[in-house]
């Protein structure tokens, strides 16, 4: 059989409820040159029959059926049964628009350096609380590279069930892996470390369920600490690893002590501008005003702050004074 140009990984655990419509939003797509390839991770629901049946009636369509062994051995095993150029994510419960394999794919086109492709998202299902309706905001404000890059340490800029990546990057990359924080945000880091680029189509093309079963709510890899300990890895294998230019945290309040207790190496100082916190000591680390800062070039900062417009006030400050982003600071969260 002729490969396919796109490969559609599907992991798949007892999904009964969402996966039928999962399913068709890939049969329905105005692109038809691709393949589902659905991994089964031991359901003991209808999940594999409902699978089935689809296989029968899609000769595009495989099935493979595993034990139970969890979201990343189910996408290693779909990657590596991958025949097309491309690999792109779906999950069981989310819901592609009929566009989105043609628009990514669209995009590799006519994308130089292309490493990984995302997409804009609306969430549906359980009504958005504040907190995630700014978050859907956030994300889909982020479709350049740049832009991109500059908040990869604030939060993973990609969602999962949008990936696009050519497969022979996946494999350069080592693929997922199950290391103890998201395998996803992981894969991601990995692709920037190796000069790889992002970009997402301008359109929204995928319906991201909100619910509160989610993996993502219940698995310890995806708990805050696990991200934090991700991008300290990354961090030091990247900004950090400078060890002649001092490393300063700027930011003591809620976010910022949460990082200040974590540090393996802590930093020479923290930044704040509250008044009171200046001249004591945080977790061991001296607070000092902003304008001790050393001249850029000198330093690394990591701003670790959360106040509403917090970043763009900084950014208004070190901006005009030569520090420049990812070069001389970085925002974290």
């Amino acid at each position: 059989m002729r490969a396919p140009r796109i490969s559609v990984i599907l992991p798949v655990f007892n999904a009964e409820q969402t996966l039928d419509a999962a399913v068709e939003s890939i049969v329905t797509q105005s692109m038809e040159d691709w393949e589902l390839i659905a991994v089964d991770d031991g359901s003991t629901d209808a999940s594999l029959s409902i699978l089935r049946a689809y296989e029968t009636r899609d000769a595009r369509i495989r099935v493979i059926a595993s034990a139970h062994g969890g979201i990343v051995a189910a996408l290693q095993r779909g990657c590596a049964e991958a025949r097309g150029d491309l690999l792109a994510r779906m999950d069981a419960d989310d819901i592609s628009l009929p566009a989105r394999l043609s628009a990514q794919a669209d995009l590799f086109d006519h994308t130089p350096g292309l490493a990984l492709c995302g997409a804009r998202i609306q969430t549906h299902g359980s009504a958005p609380g504040m907190g995630r309706r700014r978050y859907d905001v956030w994300i889909n404000s982020l479709v350049r590279h740049e832009d991109i890059a500059r908040e990869l340490f604030v939060e993973c800029p990609l969602p999962h069930p949008t990936f696009m990546m050519p497969r022979c990057v996946y494999e350069r990359l080592g693929g997922y892996r199950d290391v103890g924080w998201p395998e996803d945000y992981d894969l991601v880091l990995r692709a920037w470390q190796a000069g790889g680029r992002f970009a997402k189509p301008e359109a929204v093309l995928l319906h991201w369920r909100e619910r509160p079963g989610r993996l993502s709510m219940n698995d310890p890899r995806y708990a805050p600490e696990a991200f934090r300990r991700l991008k300290r890895h990354v961090l030091f294998q990247t900004c950090l690893q400078d060890e002649r230019r001092a490393f300063i945290q700027w930011g003591a309040g809620e976010v910022g002590k949460r990082w200040l207790r974590e540090w393996p190496v802590p930093p020479v100082a923290v930044v704040d501008i509250h008044p009171r916190k200046i001249g004591r000591s945080i977790h061991g680390v001296k607070v000092i005003v902003r304008e001790a800062l050393p001249p850029p070039g000198s330093c690394f900062i990591l701003v670790a702050v959360g106040a509403r417009g917090a970043r763009d006030e900084i950014r208004e400050y070190l901006e005009p004074r030569g520090y420049r982003e990812m070069e001389d600071y970085l925002f974290i969260a």
